[in-house]
């Protein structure tokens, strides 16, 4: 019966976090979401089909490998993070 009341608890704190940054995205200016090199934007303006598809593919490749190699080593660590805990060391006199 704690456990429901506690599981409930969590849900509805985690939806009101999510609600909150939902209504911060939503409050703040358009124009920031906008924002843009100036060269880039000439760059692209005055160019044709194959440099927007060479400067789009350009802006994936800078992107995906450093989101993936994130993803990676938080996805490591979440599973390497009880390796070098010891809850109960006997001659340990700290309370970390």
């Amino acid at each position: 019966m704690m456990l429901r009341k506690f599981s409930k608890l969590q849900r509805s704190s985690l939806l009101m976090g999510i609600a909150l940054i939902a209504l911060a995205t939503l409050a703040s200016p358009p124009l920031a979401f906008s924002q843009s090199c100036a060269l880039c934007y000439t760059q692209a303006a005055s160019a044709g089909n194959r440099m927007i598809e060479a400067l789009r593919s350009g802006i994936l490749i800078l992107i995906v490998p450093p989101t993936l190699m994130s993803v990676c080593m938080i996805f490591i660590v979440h599973r390497k993070r009880n390796q070098f805990r010891q809850d109960d060391a006997p001659d340990s006199d700290r309370s970390w």
